[in-house]
């Protein structure tokens, strides 16, 4: 992958957990990394420095080529990677994007209080693993007709809450409202809708899970109440994407692009991009929309599935299990975005590969209730240490194009975990941690392992300390469906 201008790249401390890489080769803009020092000493040697070098060369890029904390390597962009194009001049990258596309986290809060419900923990956790399906190909709690497919990939999460999984009312406190515009369902492949078909309403494997947490720590009481959260109480994480579906659009556009005319010269081959405005370029946009809509739908149907577990579990209802959606953000996606870029509004297709929106106070895209507060950002850590909330500050939207980190990182491949774990009982690991862990292979448990990631604690703090996000309270795993 490395090129001989590779060599020449440099990084420099650019203020508090910034760094900065020069320009140098065919770079158009300079690169800025957003770690401490303790998180730039495990970055500074891996490729993904060299990831990020790569997209500041992609033409009409604005600004920088960004970087956050938890970043790693991954196909094309950098996991963690942020950059915005022009919209004239600029392009967009599937890679910039990634496979998984929208894969997201939903945040959910309750009524409930750790100290009434913690002997229930382990019958949740294994209730929720028997009515979520989780797994490689695993298929669906929801089936679906061609027409529902249809509808679902132009409306997201409103098409779910039309069908009774949730409430109209949750769509306020989901990113987009749960629905993208543009998509074209002619951009979209035979075998992705076949995909498509039998995976909604399941959490897939990897790193994708479903959490049961209670509020350990609360940073900002204010903030904390605004949103639902108080310590002690009980809240509920959902981490999934658009499954095959989103992984076989990904993987048509790449094929299709890497083979068009309208292809633009990139230093590395899983960088291929198009222009915006080339009909190959629209046309990824559209069948992205649609692989967005779909996370968002899939994530809609299973917080339903997830509160209805709760409800019969607990034998408690609605007003007693206080269940409501705090927010959901994406985190694989490109959207088009207006921003502040030398004094003057700039269009900006904005790609965010493993890396969270973050805006401040004020911006429309929020909900009415979060305006004057700004946005949610939902932070997952690994399953045996903690997960984090946080909330957008005014430096994002100035310097990162209103964008934070969007978990803690890996720091082992998980062909590496999987040796280290050999011989080790993580299950009973887990549980010396008070962590109840259901999972569909030992493997998965082995690739997901905590010591897999770097400390999420270390990752929040350097955004906070760069100011542009800020914490609000830290959540400690109790229970955890992995595929």
């Amino acid at each position: 992958m490395g090129h001989a201008w590779h060599q020449q790249l440099k990084i420099h401390e650019d203020g508090p957990c910034r760094w900065r890489i020069p320009p140098v080769g065919p770079m158009r803009v300079p690169g800025r990394i957003y770690a401490s020092r303790r998180l730039m000493e495990g970055i500074r040697g891996d490729p993904c420095v060299q990831q990020v070098a790569n997209v500041a060369c992609l033409p009409g890029i604005v600004g920088y080529s960004l970087a956050m904390p938890d970043i790693h390597w991954g196909y094309g962009f950098p996991i963690g990677g942020v950059a915005a194009f022009d919209a004239e001049d600029g392009v967009v990258s599937p890679g910039g994007v990634g496979y998984d596309i929208n894969c997201g986290v939903r945040l959910i809060g309750t009524g409930l209080d750790w100290e009434d419900c913690r002997n229930e923990i382990p019958r949740l956790v294994r209730e929720l693993h028997r009515k979520i399906p989780a797994g490689v190909g695993r298929e669906g709690s929801t089936r679906l007709s061609l027409h529902d497919l249809d509808a679902l990939q132009v409306d997201g999460a409103r098409w779910a809450a039309r069908q009774g999984f949730g409430s109209k009312a949750d769509l306020d406190y989901i990113e987009e409202r749960g629905r993208m515009g543009g998509a074209d369902l002619e951009a979209v492949s035979r075998r992705a809708r076949e995909r498509g078909l039998r995976q909604l309403g399941s959490l897939g494997s990897g790193n994708h899970f479903l959490e049961i947490q209670r509020v350990a720590e609360v940073f900002d009481v204010a903030v904390a109440d605004r949103l639902g959260l108080r310590k002690g109480s009980i809240a509920v994480t959902i981490h999934t994407g658009s499954r095959g579906f989103g992984y076989q659009v990904c993987s048509d556009a790449l094929a299709e692009m890497a083979k068009s005319p309208d292809l633009v010269s990139v230093p590395d081959r899983q960088l291929v991009s198009a222009p915006l405005g080339s009909s190959i370029g629209r046309r990824y946009m559209g069948a992205m929309a649609c692989a967005v809509n779909f996370a968002f739908a899939n994530r809609q149907v299973l917080s339903h599935v997830a509160r209805q577990v709760f409800e019969k579990t607990l034998r408690v209802g609605p007003r007693e299990l206080g269940w409501h959606v705090i927010y959901e953000v994406a985190h694989n996606i490109a959207k088009m975005e207006t921003h502040q870029f030398e004094g003057a509004e700039r269009q900006l297709c904005v790609h965010r590969k493993g890396a969270t929106r973050a805006f401040p106070a004020g911006r429309r895209e929020l909900p009415k209730t979060y305006r004057d507060l700004g946005q949610p950002v939902v932070i997952p850590g690994d399953m045996g240490r903690a997960s984090y909330v946080l909330l957008g500050a005014r430096a994002s939207l100035e310097e990162t194009w209103g964008s934070s980190c969007h978990g803690a990182g890996r720091v082992l491949s998980r062909s590496q975990a999987k040796r280290d774990a050999r011989g080790r009982d993580l299950v009973s690991e887990l549980a010396a941690c008070g962590v109840t862990v259901a999972a569909t292979g030992r493997g998965t448990l082995a690739e997901e392992m905590p010591e897999a990631y770097k400390d999420v604690g270390e990752v929040v703090s350097a955004v906070s300390a760069a100011g542009i996000s800020t914490l609000v309270v830290r959540l400690k795993p109790l229970g955890v469906i992995k595929g």
